[in-house]
């Protein structure tokens, strides 16, 4: 099935000969922010490289996140709008916000070529070099190294901006620490709950027994307290990409390493009567959907990805196949478990992985949903104040306008019943992100800037985390980098008056105009229903 080609991580070869690339701009992640800020830095007459990780470019966007999570139509601008607008033309359509990894895949490829923008793929980045809190260049562990006048950290975890000594956070403040309402140890929220009592111990009703896979240890006294920071981050998954087209599907395949009792939680909640674990099913063009969590218990590996952030390359690969092994799992207990009612398990076995989509991964998205890593912190922390339009900025480089989102954090007990924690979904109206939310500060480095892991708190980071919002800030980035080069100054001392009129240059939306028209009560209600 070609899963032995499934990894994040796989050492490579040191080159015999030291190489040098030498750009003046590096991006270190080819994520969708990586790829606008490389064509817009390109379209200023910059030179530039980008350096990725893994085997691909686009992130989530071309790894089965093809069910848009768009927010207000009208605060989309610049080449994020592009990229929509050359999937329509992809599906020959006026206008298409959703579509398949393939074609996502088609359009960055083309932005690449067309734009003439050199790709370094399987660059693990080993080190910084640094003067004068300046980056003069990264190295990788091959030992190719990277030279450059300016930097951007385009990555999902933040890697290059933590090699580089910058301040960061990983977790959930407190409520306390910028003074929010929605931060923090979360219970209480409406949705992805248990809408039944289920039990959670090994033997019902026998706490000693110890408690199922996905539950943490039956512990009152760690559950902590409405809005309490901790180190906790929301859960990752897979997007997954399913057709029920008979002619181009295969049968969800066993994993490798396949444990039924991973899924009694699920059973349970099964034979409770409620099944709505695949029910936020997106459909995609050609008859394809995107697969994303749903419930209580879905394809969100709850509690399974702390370490992710600051774990080594050996330690994320561990946790990326353990996600690939629970969702995997997952779909292949759904459909072929006898325990599993029969009408779950036809209904789950005529959908299946599409023969053409990831071909070099057995059919399987090869990007592991990274919802959240580090996160900068900067002279300006985005907060849900902001989301909630009670603090403004005056230095605005982009809209974001998907409602405050953070999946489930872990999975508890509570007084002899299963309880998620973590979930947050408010609704929100546009509002606007500041530039100095994606450069650090003067003091720790000049000459990098962070549009992915930028400088906002856990819970406004959840509205913020978007892929239109990621390519809307990575195009900023690069005209502020751009700007930096040309005017050999540091990324702090960009004059925002500049930067703000060659983003109107750029197409881009800064601002939030009366004329625009948004409904974001309709926009929740279409996720979660009336």
């Amino acid at each position: 099935m070609g899963f032995s080609n499934l990894h994040y991580y796989v050492p490579t070869q040191k080159v015999d000969k030291q190489t040098v690339i030498e750009k003046s701009l590096i991006i270190y992640g080819g994520t969708p922010a990586g790829l606008t800020a490389a064509i817009q830095a390109k379209r200023m007459g910059i030179t530039v490289a980008i350096v990725e990780f893994s085997e691909n470019i686009g992130g989530m966007t071309a790894s089965g996140l093809g069910a848009t999570d768009l927010g207000a139509e009208d605060a989309v601008g610049g080449l994020s709008r592009e990229f929509y607008q050359e999937i329509a033309k992809y599906y020959q359509k006026e206008k298409q916000w959703t579509f398949e990894p393939k074609a996502a895949q088609s359009v960055f490829d083309q932005w690449m070529k067309a734009y003439d923008i050199p790709v370094y793929l399987n660059q693990h980045l080993a080190e910084v070099t640094k003067e004068n809190q300046q980056i003069t260049e990264i190295v990788m562990e091959n030992g190719t190294r990277f030279s450059g006048k300016v930097f951007l950290d385009c990555s999902y975890e933040g890697d290059l901006l933590a090699k580089s000594g910058v301040s960061y956070f990983v977790g959930r403040e407190s409520n306390a620490t910028y003074q929010e309402i929605y931060n923090g140890i979360q219970f209480g929220a409406p949705h992805h709950k248990f809408e039944k009592w289920i039990d959670p111990y090994v033997v019902e009703g026998q706490p000693k027994s110890g408690v199922l896979p996905g539950i943490a240890e039956d512990d009152r006294e760690q559950l902590g307290y409405q809005g309490q920071g901790d180190h906790r981050i929301q859960a990752y998954n897979f997007r997954i990409c399913l057709t029920k087209d008979p002619e181009n599907q295969i049968s969800f395949p066993k994993p490798a390493y396949y444990d039924d009792k991973r899924y009694e939680l699920l059973l349970r909640y099964i034979h409770s009567g409620v099944w709505d674990a695949m029910k936020l099913h997106t459909m995609l063009p050609n008859g394809k959907s995107d697969l994303n969590n749903y419930g209580a218990i879905s394809t969100d590996h709850i509690g399974m990805n702390y370490d992710w952030p600051e774990g080594s390359y050996q330690r994320r690969e561990e946790i990326f196949q353990d996600h690939v092994n629970y969702d995997m799992g997952m779909l292949y207990f759904l459909a072929n478990d006898s325990r599993v009612p029969d009408a779950i398990r036809q209904e789950v076995s005529e959908w299946g992985l599409p023969k053409d989509e990831f071909g070099k991964t057995g059919n399987w998205p090869h990007q592991l949903y990274i919802r959240e890593g580090r996160r900068m912190i900067s002279d300006y922390v985005m907060s849900d104040r902001n989301c909630l339009q009670q603090t403004f900025v005056d230095d605005p480089i982009g809209l974001a306008s998907f409602h405050m989102d953070s999946h489930n954090c872990r999975r508890v007990v509570i007084d002899g019943r299963s309880v998620n924690e973590g979930d947050v979904q408010v609704p929100i109206g546009p509002y606007e992100i500041s530039y100095r939310s994606i450069r650090p500060k003067a003091t720790e480095c000049t000459n990098l800037l962070v549009p992915v892991c930028l400088s906002s708190s856990h819970i406004a980071y959840g509205s913020i985390r978007m892929e239109p919002i990621f390519m809307i800030l990575g195009q900023s980035a690069g005209v502020a980098a751009a700007l930096a080069i040309q005017h050999q100054t540091t990324v702090q001392d960009v004059n925002y008056e500049e930067l703000k009129q060659e983003l109107l240059k750029a197409n881009q939306v800064v601002e939030w105009g009366t004329d625009m028209v948004d409904d974001p009560i309709k926009r929740m209600e279409e996720t979660f229903g009336k």
